[in-house]
């Protein structure tokens, strides 16, 4: 049975092992790789994806189109096109590197930590969505602009990650809206 690995980080971000993602995520998460992406359709509106209800973290919250963890040895942007089609069901173009100094420390209500360096990507949507349920249970296609007020008034909605990388792209006037 293929268990999936995550990349273990030093402080410095630099590979020092791998793990079950399995076993990762627990109360004493250790640093480990990840990546965000937000994808965007033809008419400029932007993906926010509802996780689904089995989720080990942050059940049913709301969040970017695609989070993700590059496997060992496979390139960042190529996980950000592998994730959207498993999760998704969806090809993008090749994603763009927004971010790559983002990382984040958060507890959910569980107890359970995620404690990433998670650079942040943007694509387009090339084809229709194909939802896997186990990943995603809902979607919206949204104004950038309107997710930005909403993550800021209503912070808890939207999963910790989330909300801090729409107010990091829009400081660094990278936002997409």
């Amino acid at each position: 049975m293929y268990s999936e690995q995550v990349v273990l980080l030093n402080e410095q971000h630099q590979s020092i092992g791998q793990m079950a993602k399995i076993d990762v995520h627990h109360q004493q998460t250790p640093l480990h790789l990840g990546f965000s992406c937000y994808i965007l359709n033809s008419s400029g509106q932007l993906l926010i994806t509802r996780r689904a209800l089995n989720k080990k973290t942050w059940a049913g919250v709301w969040t970017n189109s695609v989070c993700g963890h590059p496997a060992p040895n496979e390139l960042i942007g190529d996980a950000v096109i592998r994730r959207s089609r498993e999760e998704l069901g969806l090809n993008i173009s090749q994603p763009k590197l927004l971010i790559d100094d983002y990382s984040y420390w958060a507890r959910d209500a569980s107890g359970v930590v995620e404690y990433e360096y998670c650079p942040i990507w943007v694509a387009r949507a090339i084809s229709p969505l194909a939802l896997n349920d186990d990943e995603v249970i809902d979607y919206q296609w949204v104004n950038p602009e309107f997710l930005a007020k909403a993550s800021a008034l209503t912070p808890g909605v939207f999963s910790p990650w989330m909300v801090e990388q729409v107010a990091l792209l829009q400081a660094r006037n990278l936002w997409i809206g």
